[in-house]
């Protein structure tokens, strides 16, 4: 089978809302590269007596944004009316709207609409160069085997991609439970058997304030306000005996907003600063730095080091606020913005990662959003309530242990996680050598 010309199988259709008898109760309709035809909510008014009429299989596009899929297909039984900046057509009866629309809308389509349009500030594709594409057009026959097995792939792709999500919902719902299990305890219960007479927390938490006291004495950090003490009984969660709940304020060293000067992607030779979408998915992502000027004096307040904890303190989604990621070695003196705090802990007594694993737990991200205050639709936590968060310290030696643990079980849900985007992939390339095979010999 031989390509032949589109011009052959589409013709021109340009009645005009004037030409009707009444196209008073027509509504304006218009393109989008996403969602096709759309309502565009444009008044009804004699302004649109100029506008074109399109009904079911009628296609539309903008001849100036062709190239990014600004095509539509009138969906059955619909009617309306588009702007006469748009050409309207449709096909002769030896081919299929249906599939016609999904080759405009392909690779091999769009390839094509470029190689066509014409311009050189705003290429523009009038409908004669339209009809210049080039494709292969099966029997009519063929086009509605075609056609049904489409409409079944897309069933089963549908399904398909249902059963995925489904599938990466068990897998966020598991790495709760894991973590979930670490904060209790649960899942170094075999490491605490063979590790017994370890110090407990409490005497870690002894450690921590008496090297506290003395940084605050060569002051180096600030006395900070001491909060109530943890009421135990109000906690539903049961930790192991050698555990203390605390807050987090009996174990940062320091606490610190972020930098409010405006930033820049220009300026690379200056100080590069982490923002909300740099650890938006819970580790540092360098991407799409920005950089500002800070003086020595605002350097050594706001440079990052090796595990120190970003949190995010102040954003329009509740599930962000709140969320956090950990300084790795590469990432000492970068600075960091306004919408984020940094907590310092001591490296000798705290294993920072356990404190950020606990912070993603489903027992810290409660007491963060069920209280969360929101002005202007921004939800907010500030460092009093950020402070005020209650979590299960283990010794330091079992919170090494959980974090190793968390770790190789991320690392397996990491994988399960490959396998199941390889799998989404797969049904989407399923469904575009359906669509291919339309108009290929």
């Amino acid at each position: 089978m031989d390509k032949v010309l589109l011009g052959d199988y589409i013709e021109r259709v340009s009645i005009k809302a004037l030409d009707l008898d009444d196209y008073s109760k027509l509504e304006a309709l218009g393109v989008s590269n996403v969602d096709g035809i759309t309502k565009t909510g444009h008044v009804k008014s004699a302004d649109l007596g100029k506008y074109l009429y399109i009904e079911e299989n009628y296609f539309a596009y903008n001849p100036y944004r062709i190239n990014v899929g600004s095509i539509g297909l009138t969906p059955k039984d619909a009617k309306g009316l588009v702007s006469p900046a748009y050409i309207v057509f449709k096909t002769k009866k030896t081919l299929k709207p249906e599939l016609l629309f999904d080759f405009l809308k392909s690779f091999d389509g769009i390839q094509q609409i470029n190689k066509l349009a014409k311009g050189t500030v705003r290429k523009t594709l009038s409908f004669d160069n339209l009809s210049k594409i080039e494709l292969f057009v099966p029997s009519i026959d063929k086009q509605q085997i075609i056609l049904d097995l489409k409409i079944k792939t897309q069933s089963i792709h549908s399904e398909l991609v249902n059963e995925i999500d489904n599938q990466q919902n068990l897998l966020t719902k598991l790495k709760q439970s894991i973590l979930q299990e670490a904060i209790e305890g649960k899942l170094t219960s075999k490491w605490r058997e063979q590790n017994q007479g370890i110090e407990s927390a409490s005497i870690l938490l002894e450690k921590i304030k008496i090297e506290k006291e003395n940084l605050i004495r060569e002051k180096k950090i600030k006395r900070t306000k001491p909060l109530l003490a943890v009421n135990e009984d109000n906690i539903s969660l049961s930790i192991p005996n050698n555990w203390k709940w605390c807050r987090i304020n009996e174990l940062i060293t320091s606490i610190q907003y972020g930098t409010s000067k405006k930033c820049s992607e220009t300026n690379i030779s200056e100080s590069p600063i982490l923002r909300i979408p740099n650890i938006s998915k819970g580790y540092i992502n360098t991407n799409c730095l920005k950089y500002t000027v800070l003086t020595k004096k605002e350097k050594e307040q706001y440079s990052l080091k090796i595990n120190d904890i970003l949190v995010i303190r102040s954003n329009g989604s509740r599930e962000l606020v709140g969320k956090s990621a950990i300084i790795s070695n590469n990432m000492c003196n970068f600075g960091y913005a306004g919408y984020l705090i940094r907590l310092r802990f001591s490296n000798q007594f705290l294993n920072a990662r356990y404190i950020h694993y606990c912070l993603n737990s489903a027992f810290l991200r409660e007491q963060i959003e069920t209280p969360l205050r929101t002005t202007v639709g921004i939800n907010n936590i500030n460092s009093t309530e950020l402070v005020s968060l209650i979590i299960p310290l283990p010794p330091i030696e079992e919170q090494e242990a959980i974090v190793n643990k968390i770790e190789k079980l991320f690392a397996i849900c990491d994988e399960l996680e490959e396998q199941i985007n390889s799998s989404k992939q797969n049904t989407q390339t399923l469904m575009q050598s359906v669509l291919k095979e339309a108009f290929e010999n």
